[in-house]
């Protein structure tokens, strides 16, 4: 059965780091396009990274870019998050995501999503 199963959220001071992981189970992992999405409370689902099947291509929203990099362990069926500089409002509930459109960007063009983990930054 798919499943995608996030860990490494947590609190975290301002200026500190996270690293998020997804372990994915099922043997098309590396088929897929995957991404990591937030929710904060009382807002909707924000996008935050991708990365390609191939993990050649990555994109990341404006309010992470330079401070979160995405990759990929396709050997291991791993997705990460490194978070950097974080600042209170990325407090949020971050999900991984899977999709089989190469440069999938919007929630809905993901198919499968895992629980989520909650990252807290304080101020």
């Amino acid at each position: 059965q798919e499943q995608l199963v996030e860990s490494g959220g947590g609190l975290v001071q301002a200026g500190g780091s996270l690293r998020l992981s997804c372990a994915a189970s099922g043997r098309t992992f590396s088929s897929y396009t995957m991404g990591w999405f937030r929710q904060a409370p009382g807002k909707g689902r924000e996008f935050v990274a991708r990365i390609s099947w191939g993990g050649d291509n990555t994109y990341y929203s404006d309010s992470v870019k330079g401070r979160f990099t995405i990759s990929r362990d396709s050997a291991k069926n791993m997705l990460h998050l490194q978070m950097n500089s974080l600042k209170p409002e990325d407090t949020a509930v971050y999900y991984c995501a899977r999709s089989l459109i190469r440069f999938a960007v919007l929630d809905h063009e993901y198919d499968y999503w895992g629980q989520g983990t909650q990252v807290t930054v304080s101020s």
